[in-house]
């Protein structure tokens, strides 16, 4: 305010002050502060909605008013990044860009908004190890795998371990755990992966998968674990996730069950394991990546689902006979619901499902394939909803015909799921998916490649 204009307002407001009896002893002098903030906190929340896009190699985040309609620009519009694996948004307040690398450590990054609403990336860039799965718990983002340890037997082979990489948000750090030992970690001597991590109270939730035998496996007491002595390999083979070392078991053959483990924090350590013969095990897999299939209803309500991806095995021994389904967990308990099951595949007409969340309320939505597993050139390009108290799915309407791909992670906001989709003879978009009904409506559009993710961020 001008020096001019400040004196006229005092002025006015001294012969208010003489008019009112009210106004206050004359002790009660007006004294504007010598020393005023050059940069003053915001007296409005600043938030915005961050879509991170990608162009050809690279991404770029670009900043929007409103999810539900329009068209937003990435042409010299947005904050340029490098490509990402998964883009996790953490409680609105960070950004973070995962990439994994196959064998090697992947550098990632992370971005915050500032106060005047741009995206900026953050200091401290970071190296993961090779995950697999990755999930949240308190301030953490958690990457999981399975990998060798220094441990071997007598034949020099390794025993398999969990490693863990720890992303601490807040002070930007990552630290990597000690190999945890897997091996026979269920009981039947093979060794497991871990397929997400969920944060229910102080609680871990997460699914161990059965892998099969390691080579270190293979020979433990003799070969007590060998089921099925002709799966085990001759050779060396394979290539990518399905590579394959002599001696070894590859995969599981325990394929009708599945397994929770229950953690009391971040440490991994003696848990609670359940099984269940109703589905197989909960984890979908595309590559080495294996996605989470535990998820949390608002009440609590712990939900499982299971795509039986086991019945694409080879060997029939390993192929489940168990249809896609879910079971639960009631809030508190670490014990399953022994009344509750939901066949998904007896509503889809034979189909499976990829990818799975939780929405809002006790609604989930699921990444469905467009055929049943028995048939050949089965694409996961369909949306269905599942609501958990009711067991019923619903395939969502309304979205595109050609779509070629979908963002890592919805993003829910009063009530409405986002999720961004990349199609075929279109630009990208953004759709709206009221879970109650299952409709979706085409929201924002986007001009760029391909979309990765979807959320908001607020200047903290």
């Amino acid at each position: 305010m001008k020096k001019n204009d400040l004196l006229k307002g005092l002025a006015a407001l001294m012969v208010a002050c003489s008019l009112l009896t009210a106004c206050g002893d004359d002790n009660n002098e007006i004294i504007p502060d010598p020393n005023p903030d050059p940069n003053p906190e915001p007296t409005e929340e600043v938030s915005h909605y961050i879509i991170a896009a990608s162009t050809g190699e690279n991404g770029i985040l670009v900043t929007a008013e409103s999810l539900n309609e329009g068209t937003v620009t990435t042409k010299n519009n947005g904050l340029t990044t490098e490509s990402g694996t998964y883009w996790v948004y953490f409680q609105d307040k960070y950004l973070y860009r995962l990439v994994y690398n196959q064998g090697n450590a992947g550098v990632g990054s992370s971005y915050i908004l500032t106060q005047e609403g741009k995206v900026e990336e953050r200091d401290v860039t970071f190296e993961t190890k090779r995950f697999t799965s990755y999930g949240t718990y308190d301030n953490y983002i958690i990457t999981s795998s399975a990998g060798d340890m220094n441990q071997t037997d007598a034949n020099g082979f390794a025993a398999k371990g969990f490693m863990f990489s720890y992303l601490d948000v807040e002070k930007e750090t990552i630290r990597n755990s000690e190999a945890i030992e897997v091996e026979n970690y269920l009981g039947n001597g093979e060794y497991v992966t871990l397929a997400g991590i969920l944060q229910v109270g102080d609680r871990i939730f997460s699914a161990p998968v059965p892998m099969g035998l390691s080579q270190y496996g293979v020979k433990a007491n003799n070969g007590e674990w060998v089921k099925y002595p002709e799966l085990v390999k001759t050779e060396a083979g394979g290539s990518g996730s399905g590579a394959y070392v002599e001696g070894e078991l590859q995969w599981t053959q325990y394929p009708d069950e599945a397994w929770v483990a229950i953690y009391a924090d971040e440490k991994f350590e003696n848990p609670t394991l359940l099984r269940t013969d109703k589905i197989s095990y909960a984890c979908g897999r595309n590559r080495s990546q294996y996605y989470q299939m535990i998820w949390a209803a608002d009440n609590g309500d712990v939900y499982v689902f299971s795509p039986s991806y086991a019945k694409v095995m080879t060997a029939e021994v390993q192929r489940t006979t168990l249809p896609a389904g879910v079971v639960r967990i009631k809030a508190g308990a670490s014990t399953f619901d022994a009344s509750y099951y939901s066949n998904i595949e007896e509503q889809s007409g034979g189909k499976s499902f990829v990818r799975s969340w939780h929405l809002t309320d006790d609604y989930f939505l699921l990444l469905m394939y467009d055929r049943p597993f028995s048939e050949a050139g089965y694409t996961a390009n369909q949306l269905a909803i599942f609501k958990g108290s009711t067991g019923k799915l619903t395939n969502v309407t309304g979205m595109p015909s050609a779509v070629t791909g979908f963002g890592n992670t919805p993003y829910v906001e009063d009530g409405t799921a986002y999720v961004a989709v990349t199609i075929t003879d279109e630009q990208p978009a953004i759709y709206c998916i009221n879970p109650e009904t299952a409709v979706a409506t085409k929201g924002l559009t986007v001009e760029t490649t391909q979309i990765g993710g979807v959320g908001k961020l607020t200047y903290q």
